[in-house]
C-alpha cells in the first residue's frame, strides 16, 4: 500500500537537490577548503583573547564557544547566488530555466543545500579539533536551545539568500551585479558579530545595528548555539530575535517577487 504522495514542488526539490549534492561531491576537496577559508572567526577569537575579555562580560571559555558558534553559523548561511546567476545570465543559460515548470530559484537553492550538505563533515572536524585544543570552551546547549539555534541558521540562510537574490535580480540591467554585492561586505562583516560581539560595541551602533538584517545573519544564531543568556539587559531576547528574523522575511520575500517579475519582463522584451 502506496503512503501518502509528496507535493509535486517538493519532489522536485528533491531531485534538484539529489542532483546538485552529486555534483558537489565531486568537488570534496575544493569544499573542504572553502570551509577552511571561514576561519576569521578563530582570529578574532585570537584577538580577543588578548583584549580585555572582560569589558565583554564573556569568559574565555565563552568567546570560545561564541566565536566556534559563529563560525558555524557562517558555514551554513554563506551564499553565493549572485555570482552564479550572474554567470548563467551571461552564458546564456538563464534562458532554459525560465522555460523549466520549477523557479529558477529553487534550483539556486537547491544547490545551496547540497552545498552545505558536502560542508557537514568537514565542519564536524574543525569543531572536533577546536574543542581538542580548547577544552575549556566545550559546552552542550541543551536540545531546547540546540533546535532554536538551528531554527535560527535556517532562517539566517533563507534572509541573506532573499537579500543576496535581490542583488542577483539586477543582473536583468546589469551585467555586473557582484560588484553591487561587494557594497555589503564591509557592513556584513562588522555589523554581523563575525569579527566582534556586538555587546563589544557602543549602545548606539548596537541600536544601529539592530535594525539591519546583519545581525541576525550571525550573532543572533551564535548566540542561541552558545547558550549565551537573553533578555533583558541584553543585546537579543529570544523572541525578539525571531520576530525580527520573520519581519525581515516577510519584507524581503515581497520585494524579490516584485523585482523578479518586472526583470523577467524586461528580459523577455529584450528577446531573450
Amino acid at each position: 500500500m502506496r503512503g501518502p504522495r509528496l507535493p509535486t514542488w517538493l519532489r522536485r526539490h528533491g531531485v534538484l537537490w539529489s542532483v546538485q549534492f552529486a555534483y558537489m561531491a565531486e568537488y570534496r576537496v575544493e569544499i573542504a577548503l572553502w570551509a577552511l577559508s571561514g576561519v576569521l572567526p578563530f582570529i578574532m577569537l585570537a584577538v580577543w583573547s588578548t583584549a580585555a575579555v572582560p569589558d565583554l562580560g564573556l569568559s574565555s571559555a565563552a568567546l570560545g564557544r561564541y566565536f566556534l558558534s559563529a563560525f558555524v553559523v557562517r558555514q551554513f548561511t554563506v551564499v553565493w547566488v549572485v555570482w552564479q546567476f550572474e554567470e548563467d545570465s551571461i552564458q546564456g543559460r538563464l534562458s532554459p530555466y525560465l522555460l523549466q515548470p520549477l523557479h529558477p530559484l529553487w534550483r539556486y537553492v537547491a544547490a545551496h543545500q547540497a552545498e552545505q550538505a558536502t560542508r557537514l563533515p568537514f565542519v564536524m572536524l574543525i569543531i572536533t579539533v577546536f574543542f581538542l585544543l580548547q577544552p575549556a570552551s566545550f559546552g552542550w546547549p541543551g536540545v531546547p536551545r540546540l533546535l532554536l539555534g538551528l531554527l535560527a541558521v535556517g532562517l539566517a540562510f533563507a534572509i541573506n539568500f532573499l537579500l543576496q537574490s535581490l542583488i542577483a535580480c539586477l543582473c536583468f540591467w546589469t551585467e555586473r551585479a557582484s560588484a553591487l554585492e561587494r557594497l555589503l561586505t564591509i557592513p556584513y562583516l562588522f555589523l554581523s558579530g563575525l569579527v566582534a560581539p556586538l555587546q563589544a560595541f557602543p549602545p548606539p551602533l548596537q541600536h544601529l545595528a539592530l535594525h539591519t538584517p546583519f545581525p541576525y545573519l550571525i550573532a543572533f544564531p551564535a548566540q542561541l548555539l552558545a547558550a549565551e543568556p537573553m533578555g533583558a539587559g541584553q543585546v537579543f531576547s529570544l523572541a525578539g530575535g525571531f520576530a525580527a528574523m520573520g519581519l525581515w522575511i516577510a519584507l524581503l520575500l515581497p520585494l524579490l517577487v516584485l523585482l523578479w517579475r518586472r526583470g523577467v519582463r524586461r528580459y523577455g522584451a529584450m528577446g531573450a
